[in-house]
């Protein structure tokens, strides 16, 4: 009689992690530009360090197995991780090392049970430093983690991330991040508006060079001219028998 074997329970169904939310990176012009411009700026600041991992909107699993936990911030920077690309952050597969650092830009959309729920995560899952901005009305807040949980940060205007070295600014209008090196964050357009005017100033740079080198060269044909033309007639006067020192 033919035997069939039991299956065998360890045996796991395979566990799909999905990519997509179903949400949008954002829900607003404002939002967008602000969650791109600070995922830029971190990406230029950590550019030469490969172990650093900046994402943008990036579905973040911390638990194997579990694929309904998860949170997707809008900026999440992980230290002691590669550069690459990923379909999501899966904590287990990232020496389970957690996002240190996480940005939330608020949009009219966003409700307090919402972000209430975010904060629990993140503080559950090991974030250290916690940035939530609010560009409608200009609100910033960050919470930095004590030995076990997150704690507001009560002075936060000039305040500088431990973990990033940046520099928070609420001005009048808006917000302004600092580099280290204390130039302020800017957009791709400025870069892009900065870069040709560098390239103009460069190429007006060029053209006075050539002009002075087109001046010096002609002043060289003169000269050149002067003396050919000098040693001309002092031939023509030694022809003649005359010493043109003594004249």
């Amino acid at each position: 009689m033919l035997m069939i074997a039991p299956v065998d329970n360890a045996i796991k169904r395979e566990i799909i992690y999905p990519e997509r939310d179903g949400n949008p990176m954002a829900d607003n012009t404002v939002q967008f530009r602000w969650i791109t411009t600070i995922k830029s700026n971190l990406d230029w600041l950590f550019a030469q360090d490969e172990q650093v991992f900046v994402a943008g909107d990036l579905l973040w699993y911390p638990i194997e197995g579990n694929n309904k936990k998860r949170q997707a911030p809008d900026v999440m920077v992980i230290f002691g991780r590669p550069k690459g690309d990923r379909g999501s952050y899966q904590q287990w597969k990232e020496d389970n090392i957690a996002p240190q650092v996480v940005f939330e830009i608020l949009s009219p959309g966003n409700t307090q049970t919402e972000m209430n729920r975010k904060l629990l995560f993140y503080e559950h899952h090991g974030v250290e430093e916690y940035y939530i901005y609010n560009p409608n009305k200009n609100e910033l807040s960050g919470l930095l983690r004590n030995e076990q949980q997150l704690e507001v940060i009560e002075e936060i205007d000039n305040w500088i991330s431990p973990r990033l070295g940046i520099r928070f600014q609420l001005s009048e209008s808006e917000l302004i991040i600092y580099h280290p090196d204390g130039q302020p964050f800017s957009s791709y357009v400025e870069e892009k508006q900065k870069a040709e005017t560098e390239r103009q100033r460069a190429e007006t740079e060029r053209q006075r060079a050539e002009t002075e080198h087109q001046r010096a060269e002609t002043e060289r044909q003169r000269a050149e001219t002067e003396h050919q033309r000098a040693e001309k007639l002092a031939a023509k006067l030694r022809e003649l028998g005359i010493n043109s020192e003594e004249i």
